[in-house]
């Protein structure tokens, strides 16, 4: 247990960070899979809206320092070449 006032500061500080770190991941990864559930089904269009939305979230992540940046853009890769096998 924390001891002195700017320790104890400390462990709310990171506490309120936690959450709002939890509630970001979180968001990312349903956007996440819903672009998979689309691929899943094999819907070029919906699998394409859901990238396009899901994107951003994942930038957003990265600029927040919730995932690493290139964490994000292997990701967004990844997601972006199964999107464009449908359509071959």
């Amino acid at each position: 247990m924390a001891n002195t006032t700017s320790a104890k500061k400390a462990t709310r500080k990171i506490a309120r960070q936690t959450a709002i770190n939890k509630s970001r991941r979180t968001r990312v990864r349903n956007f996440v899979r819903k672009v998979e559930e689309a691929i899943a089904t094999g819907d070029l269009a919906v699998a394409a809206d859901a990238l396009k939305a899901a994107q951003p979230e994942l930038q957003r992540a990265a600029t927040k320092g919730v995932m690493h940046r290139n964490t994000v853009s292997r990701k967004i890769s990844r997601l972006a070449s199964r999107v464009n096998a449908l359509a071959a």
